[in-house]
């Protein structure tokens, strides 16, 4: 029987919560909300982000977007996309815990609209506030080593580099620097990298997967594709793929050829002849 992704992998582990798939997906920029669902679905996600400012979470159902996710089988993380200061994200993290029954929130902080990079100073701050009231902080922030090490010494349950800016669709721009923070950040903190942001295909994922990084988050990469179903599936196959490729080790690279079957020695064909 061939193995699956899942018996092939252990489980994610973020703070007191535990997830089998690494792909997390947000809700935000679909056409309708019955394409989400699909979308969703079809992902193979377990996590699925929320932006608390910017969804109706209440009234009619086909206006809430919480009437089309099934929350038996996603885990809501709440998010303070569209916060410019420190006390937006926390009157938003609040408002989340209150509207959503959640700790969890992943925290953005962000500098200007235009380019949506996060605030580095805003988001220390913002972060911890949020982690000394209890809130499991999963942390939005630039692929900055150090800063990186500054949000893991403040207790967050994951520190989220951006792979590049909100939506892009770039990819993963410095590698080299994602690669460090996994190499530092995670072995001494004992928490998870995930790589959030910037995703426009699915060899975007196995990349950032491929490097060593614990989970991928996306949105727009799906949302926006020309057609996102298929995009989802791809999505989730890229995730597992690229996750897979980096337990399993890739071979090294070499300037020159090295022949698959052996070069010496002689082989001996079906009827004995010795093959030349």
């Amino acid at each position: 029987m061939t193995a699956t992704a899942s018996e092939l992998d252990s489980p994610l582990h973020i703070g007191k919560y535990t997830f089998a798939s690494r792909l997390f997906v947000g809700t935000g920029k679909y056409a309708g909300f019955e394409l989400m669902r699909e979308c969703l679905e079809a992902s193979g996600t377990e996590c699925v982000t929320v932006a608390v400012r910017r969804v109706k979470l209440d009234g009619a159902p086909s206006e809430n977007l919480l009437s089309f996710i099934d929350e038996a089988r996603y885990r809501i993380l709440p998010n303070t996309a569209g916060c410019f200061s420190v006390e937006d994200a926390i009157r938003t993290a609040h408002l989340s815990r209150e509207a959503l029954g959640t700790e969890l929130v992943k925290l953005e902080v962000l500098a200007d609209p235009k380019t949506l990079l996060p605030e580095p100073v805003g988001t220390l701050e913002a972060c911890r506030a949020l982690v000394k009231e209890g809130f499991t902080v999963l942390v939005y922030t630039s692929d900055d080593p150090v800063m990186a090490r500054r949000l893991a010494d403040m207790g967050v349950a994951s520190v989220m580099p951006a792979g590049s800016p909100i939506g892009s669709g770039q990819g993963v721009l410095n590698p080299n620097n994602i690669r460090i923070i996994l190499e530092t950040v995670r072995p001494e903190f004992k928490i998870p990298i995930i790589v959030d942001a910037g995703v426009g295909t699915a060899s975007d994922v196995s990349i950032a997967m491929e490097l060593g990084a614990d989970g991928v988050l996306l949105n727009t990469g799906i949302a926006h594709a020309k057609d996102p179903l298929r995009m989802a599936v791809a999505m989730k196959l890229a995730c597992e793929s690229g996750r897979l490729a980096h337990l399993a080790g890739r071979i090294p690279r070499k300037l020159y050829a090295n022949a698959s079957s052996p070069m010496d020695g002689r082989i001996e064909s079906a009827k004995g002849i010795p093959g030349e």
